[in-house]
C-alpha cells in the first residue's frame, strides 16, 4: 500500500510494534496482555501490520563472535561509474557473498556502504581483495568495528522508545 494511502497507526498498533521489536518470539497470549487486547483481535492486528508491511521480518539476532566471526567491518565502495550496468553488476556480485550482511546504496563520496563479517583479519583482507578484483570498483575504504556503542530498536512515532542493547 503506498505511503499516502496508509491508515495511521493507533496507540495499540504502536504498542504491538514496540513489543515485537523487543521480543519477536512473544506468544500471542502474552502480547495481547501487554497491549490490552484479547487474543483474537491481537492476532488480527499483528496479521494486518504484517500485511501492511510494517513488520517485514522477525528473526533472531545472533552473536557474531560466538559463531567465530571475529571481525566486523563497514566498507565504503566507490564505483567506476554510477550507470545502471555497473550498479547492477556490483549488486549481483555482493549478493553472492554470504559475509556481506547488508548493503546500502548511498550518496556522497561513496556509492555503497557494506556491513561485512570475517573470521579473522586475514579473512577481511581476502574479502577486500575480492572487492578490488571487481571491475566496477574504483575505491575501497574499510572501517573495522571495535565495539558496539548503541544498537536500538526503531523509534516509533508517538510512542516511547524501548531501550536498546548496548555493549
Amino acid at each position: 500500500m503506498p505511503m499516502t494511502e496508509r491508515q495511521p497507526l493507533d496507540e495499540i498498533d504502536l504498542k504491538i510494534l514496540s513489543e515485537l521489536q523487543r521480543d519477536g518470539r512473544i506468544r500471542n497470549n502474552e502480547l495481547a496482555v501487554r497491549v490490552g487486547l484479547s487474543e483474537p483481535p491481537c492476532r488480527r492486528r499483528v496479521r494486518t501490520l504484517r500485511e501492511r508491511g510494517y513488520v517485514s521480518a522477525i528473526r533472531a539476532t545472533l552473536d557474531e563472535k560466538l559463531l567465530g566471526y571475529e571481525v566486523i567491518s563497514f566498507v565504503l565502495i566507490k564505483l567506476q561509474s554510477q550507470a545502471q550496468a555497473p550498479l547492477h553488476a556490483f549488486e549481483k556480485s555482493i549478493a553472492a557473498m554470504p559475509l556481506v550482511l547488508q548493503s546500502w546504496r548511498i550518496s556522497g563520496d561513496a556509492d555503497y556502504l557494506l556491513k561485512c563479517l570475517a573470521r579473522s583479519v586475514e579473512g577481511m583482507h581476502q574479502q577486500l581483495l575480492q572487492f578490488s578484483a571487481m571491475p566496477e570498483v574504483r575505491n575501497i575504504r574499510t572501517f573495522p568495528v571495535l565495539g558496539v556503542a548503541k544498537d536500538a530498536p526503531l523509534p516509533l512515532p508517538g510512542y516511547p522508545a524501548a531501550s536498546g542493547r548496548t555493549e
